[in-house]
């Protein structure tokens, strides 16, 4: 029987939610989904002294702002479940909820021989590696120094015994085994193989807290939790060999995920990872949303800076991986039909801000009136404005093709729902001199006797006026606009009376003859 695919994305509330972890929790859900299988939320949380405040329910909106929504481990509310349920049977979801399993497994691996004590303060740490930087060699806690530093391996049992009662401080190793050649597979890097004589003996349970550290936490959840892929960042791969060794210390090299280690985000240059540096140097958000810190710290956000989720998720979709075919643009399903890890790149994937930002002038240019109401309400009440989600929706429609980001849709729809109070002056100076005053009065008298106010019949009318007045299209055109708009920009001239309607088209050109003095 084949196993269900089971995935998480697991992170760490240290911080807000960074653009390459989006991504990473983005290549979990389309892989689950396109294989019929779950994708699970799980809070690390272990790191109990980078823990900041706020920073989990930042982490669970973003996600639902991005449309990646879990099937386990967070509620309809956004909580994260802390008791187990049908929906949620692996219940509590984050790792601080968790401390006594993660004790009994540490310790089943000190009684099985593959983990110790150590007692170590990091006083003593510190002059041991002084000494030995010293003497020109470098210090690792491993096989060559374990049996010369205070640890249940190197000390009696009375001594041990006596530390475990009366210390807090002390740690749970693992024992690194001695000159073994550990072969893994990774999903998108291939055959790796690594001798453990390079690798020293991780911390994997602390006392003072009572928590693991990932190596140990990561390991136990992924198991009770049944999770047949791990798709993580390629900063994990030099944890690969412990995680394999631990996996058979435990016995359960017969559930062991298959893992996937993603290729970084890089910034715009092409060198190095994509930081939030990069961002305020460059100008752009390297977080979904925006984000103040408990400190007051801020830092901008893809959602507030203008960006429709749809289109920053098909941004990042392709930061790394590879359709095979010159299609850019995909849906939430065509990515889950199209998304493979055997495209996914080894390489870095190089962030351009420029494109970031084609791929969302294509989402807003293809949006309906319908569409658009939702994203206007908000900005039009900001601005006093009380209107249909039609003349909402319909006013952006007119005027998509210009936009690139939601917040340029009041500078470029304004006009819409509020008359001119001053007028460009460059237009002003070549449109309102000579006769065209006198001519906008003879054209407001045209469209006063007009009663179908339809922009096609509207259209027919005004040229037919036009050409037995022997008068110039863009010289009635730009006369209009400058006192409809008050400035050279807008749609066609009838779009515009179409969606003002005859009253407020007429008043706006008496208010333009009555206010504005001719320019010599």
């Amino acid at each position: 029987m084949e196993r269900k695919t089971r995935v998480r994305f697991a992170p760490s509330p240290t911080g807000p939610l960074h653009m390459g972890g989006v991504r990473t929790a983005l290549y979990n859900y389309l892989f689950a989904k396109q294989r019929g299988g779950d994708f699970i939320i799980r809070i690390e949380d272990t790191d109990s002294q980078r823990f900041v405040p706020g920073a989990e329910k930042y982490i669970i909106e973003a996600l639902n702002w991005c449309g990646i929504i879990p099937d386990e481990g967070v509620d309809a509310q956004g909580n994260v479940v802390e008791t187990a349920s049908e929906r949620h049977p692996h219940a509590p979801y984050r790792q601080s909820q968790r401390k006594p399993i993660y004790r009994q497994y540490a310790e089943q691996l000190v009684a099985d021989g593959f983990a110790y004590y150590a007692f170590d303060t990091a006083e003593e740490l510190g002059a041991k590696r002084a000494e030995m930087e010293a003497a020109g060699q470098t210090f690792i806690y491993g096989q060559t120094t374990r049996m010369g530093l205070k640890n249940s391996l190197s000390m009696p049992e009375a001594e041990v015994k006596e530390l475990l009662e009366t210390r807090t401080d002390w740690t749970i190793r693992f024992k690194m085994p001695e000159n073994r050649v550990v072969k893994m597979d990774d999903l998108i890097r291939g055959h790796v193989e690594v001798n453990t004589s390079t690798l020293d003996d991780k911390v994997l349970w602390k006392r003072a807290d009572e928590l693991p550290t990932y190596h140990l936490a990561n390991i136990v959840d992924d198991h009770l939790m049944e999770i047949s892929h791990v798709i993580r960042g390629e900063e994990w791969l030099p944890s690969l060999p412990l995680h394999y060794l631990l996996y058979r210390a435990f016995g359960w090299t017969d559930t062991q995920p298959e893992f996937a280690h993603l290729p970084l985000l890089l910034k715009p240059t092409g060198s190095g990872k994509l930081s939030k540096r990069d961002g305020d140097k460059m100008g752009f958000p390297v977080f979904p949303l925006f984000w103040t810190s408990p400190t007051g710290e801020t830092a901008r956000g893809y959602r507030e800076d203008g960006y429709l989720p749809q289109a920053f998720i098909n941004m990042l979709s392709l930061l790394g991986w590879n359709p095979g075919t010159e299609q850019e643009i995909f849906s939430m399903q065509e990515l889950i039909d199209a998304f493979s890890l055997e495209r996914v790149s080894k390489a870095g994937a190089r962030f351009q801000p420029d494109k970031a930002k084609w791929f969302n002038a294509q989402y807003m240019h293809n949006l309906t009136a319908a569409e658009f109401a939702p994203l206007m309400q908000p900005i039009l009440k900001a601005n006093g404005i009380e209107v249909s989600d039609e003349r909402a929706g319909k006013a952006a429609e007119i005027m998509k093709e210009r936009m690139t980001l939601t917040t340029d849709m009041w500078d470029l729809t304004s006009f819409f729902f509020v008359a001119p109070a001053e007028y460009e002056e460059k237009l002003a100076k070549k449109q309102w001199k000579g006769t065209n005053p006198q001519m906008l009065g003879e054209l407001r008298g045209v469209l006063e006797a007009i009663d179908d106010f339809s922009k096609e019949n509207t259209e027919a009318v005004v040229r037919e006026w036009i050409e037995a007045k022997e008068l110039g299209l863009g010289q009635v055109m730009n006369t209009l606009r400058l006192a409809l708009v008050g400035a050279g920009k807008g749609p066609g001239m009838f779009d515009v009376t179409e969606f003002l309607g005859k009253a407020e088209t007429l008043k706006r050109i008496d208010a333009i003859i009555a206010n504005l003095k001719p320019m010599e």
